[in-house]
Formats: C-alpha cells, sequence, structure tokens
C-alpha cells in the first residue's frame, strides 16, 4: 500500500506502519468542536448576507459605504483567547464580506461561522451591516423602465 492509492480491500489504514491520508474523509476537527458544542448564537441570528467587517477596518473609516454599521457588546472582558478561525475571519473580514462569503472562504457549515461571528460580536472585534430592507428596494415598475431603458440603446 502507498499513502496515495490507500489500503486494499480488508486491509487496515496504516497496518503496515506508513502514513495514510485521506483528504476525501473531510476535516480532522469536526464543526461541534469548533463551537465548544454550541448549535447557534443566542444574542440572535445573523442574516445571510449581512456584512461583516473587522472593527479596526472599520475604524478606518470608509464613508461612501451605505447602510448602518452595528456595534455590539456584552461579551466578557479580555479573558478570551481567539482560536485560529476566529483569527481566519477577522482577516477575511478587514474588507466587507457576507456571512455566506466567510463560510464559503472557511469551508466551514454556516452554523459554525454564524456561532464564531457571534463570538467576535460579543467581544466586539467585528461590526454588522444589516441587508438593506425590502422597503428600500426600487419597485418593479422601475426596474422595467430601466431595463426598457437599456433596451433602447
Amino acid at each position: 500500500m502507498s499513502p496515495t492509492e490507500g489500503p486494499e480491500p480488508g486491509e487496515r489504514p496504516g497496518a503496515d506502519g506508513s502514513a495514510w491520508f485521506d483528504d476525501d474523509a473531510g476535516p480532522v476537527v469536526r464543526p461541534y468542536a469548533l463551537t465548544g458544542g454550541r448549535t447557534h448564537y443566542d444574542g440572535g441570528d445573523f442574516d445571510l448576507v449581512a456584512l461583516i467587517v473587522t472593527r479596526d477596518a472599520a475604524d478606518a473609516g470608509e464613508p461612501d459605504r451605505p447602510g448602518p454599521l452595528v456595534p455590539h457588546v456584552t461579551g466578557p472582558p479580555n479573558r478570551w483567547a481567539p482560536d485560529p478561525e476566529h483569527e481566519m475571519i477577522l482577516e477575511l473580514c478587514r474588507s466587507p464580506l457576507s456571512v455566506v462569503e466567510v463560510a464559503s472562504e472557511l469551508e466551514l457549515p454556516l452554523g459554525v461561522v454564524r456561532v464564531l461571528l457571534g463570538d467576535l460580536l460579543d467581544r466586539s472585534l467585528i461590526l454588522v451591516r444589516r441587508p438593506a430592507p425590502v422597503a428600500q428596494f426600487p419597485s418593479e415598475r422601475v426596474l422595467k423602465e430601466v431595463i426598457d431603458g437599456i433596451r433602447a440603446l
């Protein structure tokens, strides 16, 4: 057996003492281990399209950004050390990303990412920009007029 070929039928992986890796088996650490067994964030729910930005990046100032930035403070002070996944989220979100994009970039389930984002939000390390309410979207009539105008070009 070679490490790249995998075990023969009936043979145990690594039985001959060689290292054996299976990239198709998925992550070694299961998602619930990343969240300490938590399955949801107690402070609410993150909308899939809500934009997440690292707090220091948001504080640097980008005044042309639409939508309110919502800080949140409830967590215990400074007795928390971020996990590598938290640090990856903070690095990714130096420029605004949606919750779905964060989950995709980290290749983690959405539920896990929501819990990790909740940890960061509780410690005021991120800001959340809520999606625009439906009432702020243009009406169907306006959209049709725009499409007709584009077609007329």
